[in-house]
């Protein structure tokens, strides 16, 4: 994980000289310490971590705390909610070293490079492969198919107005079904017993029955919003590792992600924050994402462990929405869903 370093009290970080980089993130950031000590020797900065919850929470305090920031470098704003923060002017532009080396495809804001791409995954429906065995049930492989009775009460995602899971699978839904037919799929998913809860965590960790500490904490739903690279995970992650992953991918639920990183635009030290986000795009830090946060690295000739792509591999024909559609109705959308299935 990411070193932490004491800021201190002289008032350095306050007049821009610091030698710290403050990193803010949600709570899934992770980096080997080998490699962000590598960050500090090469560049001179000590790195501070502030994790700031699911993303969609990070990046709503981090827009509400944008005149005076916590930090100075922002991770984990994805596609789903990138113009919210485009729009509330929380980041500056900066043209890193390495965007060369990033397909295009992921840079969602090439004309002002205000956020960086770093990396991309799926955001799917994992499923319990020993409770669809226990039940001689298949498991399901659409979106439609989590409509079906055989499959009641046994969904659980995440709040689309907080999580960035939740808000994925919620537009995702919306390109598989249209602007308005969404609404009455998630009508039916309600009628058939979908449980929503704030985050990721409690999702997958308490609710899900197939994930490890889902099991000891009782959870007893074997369906949960996730990500495609969960089950590499759960493999790699096992006190006793398995011959096979414990969980799957409905590979016809899912939506493609794609992060970025930014210099906050009141940031106390942008020239620190920008040389956290060249260190990013570097192939050392870039071929480690795949093993600490279980995502797809965005840099051509990146290599990714055998691992990661044997339990995990990429979707191959994910839902994807354009940016200024997403822009254009995501927070009605929100608030529509919020209004169909929370109340």
């Amino acid at each position: 994980m990411v070193t932490l370093a004491a800021c201190g009290s002289s008032g350095s970080h306050a007049s821009g000289d610091s030698k710290t980089v403050t990193l803010v993130s949600h709570d899934s950031w992770a980096a080997s310490k080998s490699v962000i000590k590598d960050f500090e020797r090469q560049s001179g900065y000590k790195v501070r971590n502030l994790r700031d919850g699911d993303a969609g929470q990070a990046v709503n305090k981090a827009i509400l705390t944008k005149d005076n920031p916590q930090g100075d470098v922002f991770f984990g704003v994805d596609n789903t909610l990138l113009s919210r923060a485009l729009d509330n002017g929380l980041f500056q532009p900066y043209t890193a070293k390495g965007l060369g080396t990033v397909g295009a495809q992921y840079q969602l804001d090439k004309d002002r490079h205000r956020v960086t791409p770093i990396d991309y995954g799926d955001i799917c429906v994992n499923y319990d492969k020993k409770y669809f065995a226990d039940h001689r049930l298949a498991p399901p492989q659409s979106f439609a198919d989590l409509a079906r009775p055989e499959y009641k009460n046994l969904l659980v995602t995440e709040n689309a107005a907080t999580s960035s899971p939740g808000l994925g699978f919620l537009l995702g839904s919306a390109a598989q079904f249209g602007d308005n037919s969404w609404q009455d799929y998630w009508k039916k998913l309600k009628a058939n017993g979908v449980k929503v809860v704030d985050g990721w965590d409690q999702a997958y960790y308490q609710e899900f029955s197939g994930s490890s500490e889902g099991k000891k904490a009782g959870g007893d739903r074997p369906l949960v919003v996730s990500y495609a690279s969960s089950p590499p995970a759960e493999v790699i992650y096992a006190k006793k590792r398995p011959s096979t992953a414990p969980t799957g991918v409905a590979t016809g639920t899912c939506f493609r992600q794609i992060e970025f990183a930014g210099v906050l635009s009141n940031a106390k030290n942008p020239k620190g924050a920008k040389a956290f986000i060249d260190f990013l795009l570097t192939k050392e830090f870039q071929e480690d994402m795949p093993l600490k946060m279980f995502v797809y690295p965005v840099v051509k000739g990146a290599a990714v462990p055998a691992d990661f792509t044997k339990y995990g591999p990429a979707a191959q024909h994910p839902e994807t929405m354009a940016p200024d559609k997403i822009a254009a109705n995501r927070d009605q959308w929100v608030k529509t869903w919020t209004s169909l299935v929370l109340k």
